[in-house]
């Protein structure tokens, strides 16, 4: 399914400096993609253009430092993306699991303002570009965590009890899969998807879940393992052929809550969660120039 040449279309993927985005973001290379590599750290992500450069031959690598956490600068970043390139695909992968509540300088709790809100402005903001092509796909990374996490709307920001970074994080994978719903229902000429890429060995694992790696290190997949079904979902045209707004593990859809899990919410909370986002996104985008 995968061995396609993609040359001529452009991909953007986030957190693309290590485990999985970078990862996809070389598989996508290797096939002809034109890759924008959205990464936060300047050093680390030239280092990583360096190596996709050089293993696939590929010089169509573009790198845009942006950091997925400051809802502002993605605005600017994404003006600025749609005047100057044309996109077919974005894979939003950037993502954090901070254990402590920490608050971004725009007050915005840490993982919530990445994993969330980032990934609904940046969508949100490069839907218009997307729309002009044929065949334009949306995959989001998620995590099986979110199977333990039902909707929460009423503390989005996790400020009331005690903060636990796993559930935070779980909680918003959940919400990335509510999104990627939504948005496959009022985006119908672009396919959307949502993944979980099985328990890999990547940086983000080892530094946020110190006790987990330790105990499953030998038991994880490797990058390119855990990147296979964004890679697939991204460049095979068989991904297509299911509908639009499913989630997927090892190239197959999976459902999105486990048997007897009361985590089902009603539609009202789900569209609740669109208009608190649109809100934020909007409060953040007037206050950048132009």
């Amino acid at each position: 399914d995968v061995e396609v040449s993609v040359a001529g279309r452009a991909f953007l993927v986030t957190g693309a400096n290590s485990g999985i985005g970078k990862a996809a973001a070389k598989e996508i290379a290797r096939r002809g993609g034109t890759v924008h590599l959205v990464c936060r750290n300047k050093e680390r992500a030239e280092v990583a253009k360096e190596e996709i450069v050089t293993e696939t031959g590929n010089q169509n690598i573009f790198l845009h430092i942006v950091d997925i956490s400051n809802p502002k600068e993605i605005w600017k970043f994404a003006e600025k993306f749609k005047n100057e390139h044309k996109l077919n695909v974005l894979i939003n992968n950037a993502g954090c699991m901070v254990n402590n509540r920490e608050l971004t300088e725009d007050g915005l709790e840490k993982n919530f303002a990445t994993n969330t809100l980032g990934t609904y402005v940046l969508t949100t903001a490069l839907l218009p570009l997307l729309e002009k092509e044929a065949d334009a796909r949306v995959i989001t990374v998620s995590s099986g965590g979110m199977l333990v996490q039902k909707l929460n709307i009423s503390d989005l920001q996790s400020g009331n009890g005690t903060f636990d970074g796993t559930m935070v994080y779980a909680q918003n994978k959940r919400q990335q899969v509510v999104l990627t719903e939504q948005w496959a229902k009022s985006h119908r000429n672009i396919h959307f998807s949502v993944m979980h890429p099985g328990w890999a060995d990547t940086p983000a694992v080892r530094s946020s879940m110190p006790d987990f790696y330790q105990k499953m290190k030998n038991t994880l997949r490797t990058e390119a393992q855990g990147a296979d079904t964004v890679v697939w979902l991204a460049v095979s045209p068989e991904a297509t052929k299911f509908p639009s707004g499913l989630f997927f593990q090892d190239r197959q859809p999976v459902p999105t809550h486990l048997p007897l899990a009361s985590t089902h919410s009603p539609p009202e909370d789900e569209e609740k969660l669109m208009e608190v986002l649109e809100e934020f996104s909007q409060k953040f985008k007037s206050t950048s120039p132009g």
